[in-house]
């Protein structure tokens, strides 16, 4: 099952799947801050993708020392079949009231400013930080899309950006919040200061 809209010049797709067998620009990773490889997402790139993957994640640290949350770096693919993959710290769930929206958002800008640097036209990214991280579904997916239906509409570097979800319950969720999306897509709007924060709903 796949699911399309578009925003501007950008596909925005939805579908059930494993994101490394995705044959895309860029793929982005779930990654932790040590960049050093993990679990869900992380570890499963790292496998498919091979060593040279996490050598160049090691240069990265040497040099800066590792990624802060919010955040990416970019190395090359590896095995995978892409050009680059994105990797992108997004924050651990503890109730909403640490900047956990804001940080999540900025995980999704970034990969997608980083990727656009590296002459990226399609880009694949997971649900960030709703695995171990533990950040509700039902408030990560508008975070996620509307950064990405914001960005389609204020810029033409991708052709595609998709979502690949591991579940059909979490496709059903992303799904249903595109559709809402998609019916009020009219100008771009700041995500990340009220969608996805509890407060903002008071």
């Amino acid at each position: 099952m796949q699911t399309a809209r578009r925003f501007g010049t950008t596909a925005v797709i939805l579908k059930e799947g494993d994101i490394t067998h995705e044959a895309v620009d860029v793929i982005v990773n779930a990654a932790n801050s040590s960049l050093l490889g993990g679990g869900g997402v992380d570890g499963a790139i790292h496998r498919a993708g091979g060593p040279r993957i996490l050598e160049e994640c090691r240069a990265i640290v040497a040099r800066q020392g590792g990624c802060p949350t919010g955040e990416a770096v970019i190395t090359g693919a590896g095995l995978l079949d892409a050009r680059y993959v994105v990797h992108t710290v997004g924050p651990v769930w503890n109730g909403g009231g640490y900047g956990e929206p804001a940080l999540l958002a900025n995980a999704y800008r970034a990969s997608l400013a980083l990727a656009a640097e590296h002459g990226a036209h399609t880009i694949a990214f997971p649900a960030i930080s709703t695995g171990v991280y533990h950040y509700p579904i039902e408030l990560a997916a508008p975070l996620a899309l509307g950064v990405a239906r914001d960005y389609a509409l204020m810029h033409a570097d991708f052709t595609e950006i998709r979502f690949v979800l591991f579940s059909p319950g979490m496709l059903r969720t992303f799904a249903t919040t595109l559709e809402t999306l998609a019916d009020g897509a009219g100008s771009p709007r700041p995500a990340g200061n009220d969608a996805g924060d509890p407060d903002a709903r008071r």
